[in-house]
């Protein structure tokens, strides 16, 4: 069967299937020589059919329905035509088309030659790609994303979230974009391609996130934390709390960087892109020397994976969120709680700022006068008051509670 009509999502989608093991061609009225292949098993498939200057006609595929939207193929078959109108081999342009970088295959030379070379948080861009582009535009080639392509990506981000959130996420839409946009940009400088899609695109408004754990939710946090059956993420957990560190710092947190003796932490590389000397309050020291001969490893939480450490203990998270009965929580807003805390119980700007690591222009000149003395005494302050808060004033209590729970 062959017809001639105005190709339209409807039209296409409607269409009918052959007989098995027939095939039907239909012509684009709108593309000189775009046609779309149905088969029997419902696979479409846009090519172009058209006559060369040696007088055999000649067809290239351009791509598959719906992957390649009708948008896309018109404007391929558009080029094609004009490769194939200036005696270009149509055999050089089916190896053209066919071994065109899919995304994929972009995104993993990004990781490698840029991402892990130039950002601490390279992990979080392969989470954002397997969360939100991986069934997306993972194996689109990138002739056939577009704006509008990035702009649906962006829309339903922002409305669903990833397939692992019922809720939209606005932000994580804005991320998920610049990501893209880093992508593409980072391939026209390596000449890989010519155009950024992801260029144009209108962000999501976003507001500053000030949550943290209130007073009346300590008690259920804690209580929470002690019956977690997994003592890695639960100590995980009250590490981050306890010393307001960034989450990849503690996860790659090792023994040889810490010091009993001076109650510090080292951390060489930060976000920053300074080092960074953490002071340890008398509870994290205890969570610490808790953990000691449990493991081999050198890491203070190692994990199953290539690193060798713990990445990203989600599903644990979930549960002590869910025992506690507190949502909207994440676990960078811990590092805000001890921040929050910090300020609560009278502790300065720069103090705050030195202890959590801050970048900030207008406050790096006093940081850089302060010792840790008043940073210890700041952060062993807001640790007392959570746990005075939380009804656990005792220096260690929380491992207690877990121990007595053991006993039963």
């Amino acid at each position: 069967m062959q017809k001639k009509f105005n190709f339209t999502k409807a039209e296409i989608d409607s269409l009918p299937l052959p007989e098995s093991g027939k095939r039907d061609t239909y012509h684009d009225a709108k593309t000189n020589g775009l046609s779309l292949r149905v088969s029997s098993t419902g696979v479409k498939t846009f090519c172009v059919f058209k006559r060369i200057k040696c007088g055999n006609p000649e067809r290239v595929t351009l791509g598959r329905y719906p992957e390649m939207t009708i948008d896309q193929a018109r404007r391929k078959a558009m080029e094609t035509n004009i490769a194939l109108s200036d005696g270009k081999n149509p055999a050089e342009i089916k190896r053209k088309l066919k071994s065109e970088l899919l995304f994929k295959d972009l995104f993993a030379e990004y990781i490698e030659r840029h991402s892990k070379l130039k950002k601490k948080t390279w992990d979080e861009d392969l989470e954002k790609y397997r969360n939100h582009l991986e069934n997306t535009i993972g194996k689109k080639r990138l002739s056939e994303i577009d704006r509008r392509t990035i702009a649906t990506i962006h829309s339903s981000i922002t409305k669903q979230g990833c397939s692992k959130s019922k809720q939209g996420s606005p932000i994580a839409a804005n991320r998920t974009l610049a990501l893209i946009s880093s992508v593409f940009g980072w391939a026209i400088s390596s000449g890989l391609t010519d155009t950024n899609p992801a260029l144009g695109i209108r962000r999501n408004r976003e507001k500053s996130r000030d949550r943290f754990i209130q007073s009346d939710e300590l008690p259920r946090f804690f209580q929470a934390l002690a019956d977690e059956p997994n003592e890695t993420v639960r100590d995980y957990v009250l590490i981050s709390l306890l010393t307001g560190a960034r989450r990849s710092n503690v996860c790659s947190m090792r023994w040889k960087d810490i010091s009993f003796d001076r109650a510090e932490w080292r951390i060489e590389e930060t976000k920053n892109n300074t080092p960074q000397t953490v002071t340890l309050s008398l509870e994290a020291i205890e969570v610490l020397k808790n953990r000691i001969g449990k493991n081999e490893s050198e890491f203070v939480f190692p994990g199953r994976g290539k690193l060798g450490h713990l990445v990203e203990p989600r599903k644990g998270w979930e549960r002590i969120l869910e025992r506690a009965g507190i949502e909207n929580l994440r676990l960078h807003d811990l590092r805000r709680t001890l921040g929050s805390w910090q300020a609560k119980t009278g502790a300065s700007l720069p103090i705050i700022g030195k202890s959590l690591n801050h970048k900030n222009q207008s406050t790096t000149a006093i940081y850089a006068r302060l010792d840790l003395d008043p940073v210890r005494e700041s952060v062993s302050t807001a640790t007392s008051a959570m746990l005075t808060a939380a009804g656990l004033s005792k220096p260690g209590k929380v491992i207690q509670i877990d121990k007595k729970k053991a006993k039963g």
